[in-house]
């Protein structure tokens, strides 16, 4: 496809369609059993070796027209005006067989030197310096807007749901498009895509018990008991598939991360609860729970868990094991 962008910006709150986004791209590599050899994963968070990135950016494809590389949050891989012109030097001579999918988990402004960049490779012309680049943004839906996002998505998958049981759903999962799609895939497999989705399947099958352990989990590791976190771990392993397990776990330290943030700047619990966009008994337990761990140690263990999560996505840990593993550090004496 000689004419669609070789590099592709996606920004935005929602990590969800971003994800989706970048998994359709690798998607398009064709057959799976060599698709992984043409997929490269970098993470701007977790330290950047600058010629390992030039590396996957200009290697040449394996049995295939073209090849992927995903650099996720790019702007703190090249913080200095000196190192943002050796990336952009880089992204102007790449390979034209490589896709290079750049993803920032928040929307830029107009004027930020990543998406001026861009901008001005966004054109269809063939005499301009570089490569063609697109952009899109995705950022979450606002709260009153999650039932039609859920209304939506379940129309995507092939399915149907009522109003008030994606009202419902919506007001548990508050506007993480993650989770919700992980329920509405579970919901829709309980009704064999049959019939709609009613509110009295959201009550009987949806992640309310699910994540009332994932609080419980978090209580646990506060509280530095690894028996008991180590007893609901392999409980909600099996009840969960690992890998939605692992999106609320990641999804309960980011809501404690923002709210330890807010609660340092005097913030109430009803002021979390808005600016989290969260139900109120989820807030209060946010709440609690954050005042149990200090910021810097939130950091730290978010960093961790985007350490896990580059591994689980590259094949180089076992989920379970990772998850396992992170308890027993977390709970250390």
């Amino acid at each position: 496809m000689p004419d669609s962008p070789s590099v592709i910006l996606l920004h935005g709150s929602d990590e969800f369609a971003i994800s989706g986004h970048i998994e359709k791209l690798c998607a398009g590599l064709g057959d799976p059993a060599t698709a992984g050899m043409n997929i490269a994963r970098f993470d701007g968070r977790l330290g950047l070796d600058f010629e390992a990135l030039n590396t996957a950016v200009n290697a040449a494809p394996f049995l295939a027209p073209r090849r992927v590389m995903v650099l996720v949050h790019p702007i703190s891989a090249f913080a200095s005006a000196e190192a943002r012109k050796k990336f952009i030097g880089l992204l102007d001579k790449a390979a034209p067989t490589t896709i290079i999918a750049l993803a920032e988990y928040d929307e830029l402004k107009r004027d930020h030197w990543l998406l001026k960049w861009a901008a001005s490779r966004a054109g269809t012309g063939t005499t301009q310096a570089g490569p063609r680049a697109g952009v899109h943004v995705y950022n979450l839906p606002k709260r009153w807007e999650m039932p039609r996002w859920i209304e939506s998505e379940t129309k995507k998958l092939g399915g149907k749901i009522e109003p008030d049981a994606a009202a419902r759903l919506s007001e548990m999962v508050g506007e993480d498009t993650r989770i919700a799609a992980q329920e509405l895939t579970k919901l829709l497999t309980y009704v064999n895509f049959a019939r709609p989705v009613t509110l009295l399947d959201v009550d009987r099958v949806s992640i309310v018990s699910a994540q009332g352990n994932v609080f419980e989990l978090v209580d646990a590791l506060g509280q530095g008991d690894g028996k008991k976190a180590q007893r609901v771990l392999h409980q909600l392993l099996e009840e969960e598939e690992a890998f939605e397990l692992w999106g609320m776990v990641i999804r309960q330290f980011r809501l404690l991360l923002q709210a330890r943030e807010l609660l340092d700047a005097s913030a109430s619990i009803p002021e979390v609860q808005k600016a989290l966009g969260l139900h109120e008994f989820v807030a209060q337990k946010v709440v609690s729970q954050a005042k149990r761990f200090s910021l810097s140690a939130l950091e730290s263990i978010y960093h961790k868990l985007l350490e896990i999560d580059v591994g689980a996505k590259t094949s180089q840990v076992p989920l379970d094991l990772a998850l396992d593993t992170l308890v027993v550090e977390l709970t250390r004496k």
